[in-house]
């Protein structure tokens, strides 16, 4: 039975729910904003792209038409997502659906942002994006080595913390500093935005149901329009180093649309990257969860009883 909004009023920290791919989490935030008046508002980095709904297996329209559902599909494949950027917009979200006398729920697989949700992030100023693109020239160019020589004589602190190999991260402090004349260290130094209490759920399958969930799910998207996406994301976005571009499957997609591999092929790839993905999400979840609930199986209804136990006994 739905919750009234007297007994909602009792559920002022936000609800976040995390997990790996296939394990449930967008199931479970529909089945929680359905009872007790919720919003859903999406922390995965790839969700936020409008041409991927079959890709980043967003919600599907019958979902978001049961349950306000915010930052679904609010970008287009050609604009570069940050946590940054999306930690303000869920703020915003967050403080609507509260003033509506809603419940907050957010849910994603990004860890990071669910984690810089809850404990603040550095002030670093946003980096122009014409920047952007003329480092990401001088890479494919010159290579990661003059790349990283370039943060050295600029940043050395954070040039003799970063292995040139980690190109995205020395990317980062690079355009921090060439954009602020500052170290991205010193921004970290300082202190953070306000923290957002939280009760968080945590899904953690056991790696071979989640095999066997995300090999199912992965052919279902071939059926259900992945090419065709795919296909979308790529004449959207040009440049290989856009965010949208790196989802998993739009790679393994596009050497299909190439003529380099077969469709079966392709397939088989963008399952194994997929296991890959979760196997890195649960990693990251099992190292940086702290506190909360912690379920060892996919999301089905006979969880909902616990869930909403541990909701009610930490208000």
């Amino acid at each position: 039975m739905r919750s009234t909004h007297a007994e909602r009023g009792a559920f002022a920290p936000v609800i976040a729910i995390g997990g790996p791919t296939a394990s449930g989490k967008s199931a479970l935030a529909l089945r929680l904003a359905r009872e007790l008046g919720g919003v859903v508002v999406n922390a995965d980095a790839m969700q936020v792209y409008r041409e991927m709904r079959v890709l980043s297996a967003r919600p599907d329209a019958a979902d978001e038409a049961a349950a306000p559902h915010r930052l679904y599909g609010v970008l287009p494949a050609s604009r570069r997502g940050s946590v940054g950027w999306w930690r303000e917009a869920a703020l915003a979200e967050i403080a609507a659906a509260r003033a509506a006398g809603g419940v907050p729920i957010v849910v994603g697989g990004s860890g990071l942002y669910l984690k810089l949700l809850q404990e603040g992030i550095a002030p670093v100023p946003p980096v122009p994006e014409a920047l952007r693109l003329d480092l990401r020239r001088q890479r494919e160019a010159e290579g990661d080595a003059a790349l990283h020589a370039r943060l050295a004589a600029l940043d050395p602190v954070s040039a003799a913390r970063l292995p040139a190999a980690d190109w995205r991260r020395v990317l980062r402090a690079l355009e921090v500093v060439l954009a602020t004349g500052r170290s991205l260290a010193s921004f970290q130094a300082e202190a953070p935005s306000p923290p957002v209490a939280c009760r968080s759920i945590l899904l953690l399958p056991p790696r071979a149901r989640l095999v066997e969930a995300i090999d199912r799910r992965c052919a279902a998207m071939l059926e259900a329009g992945a090419i065709d996406e795919a296909r979308a994301v790529l004449a959207a976005a040009p440049d290989p180093g856009l965010p949208a571009r790196r989802a998993v499957g739009v790679g393994e997609i596009a050497r299909h649309l190439a003529g380099e591999i077969g469709l079966d092929e392709a397939l088989g790839l963008f399952r194994q990257a997929t296991r890959q993905y979760a196997k890195r999400q649960v990693t990251w979840f099992r190292h940086q969860a702290q506190g909360g609930l912690v379920l060892g199986e996919q999301y089905s209804e006979s969880l909902v009883p616990a869930i909403f136990r541990f909701i009610r006994e930490t208000g």
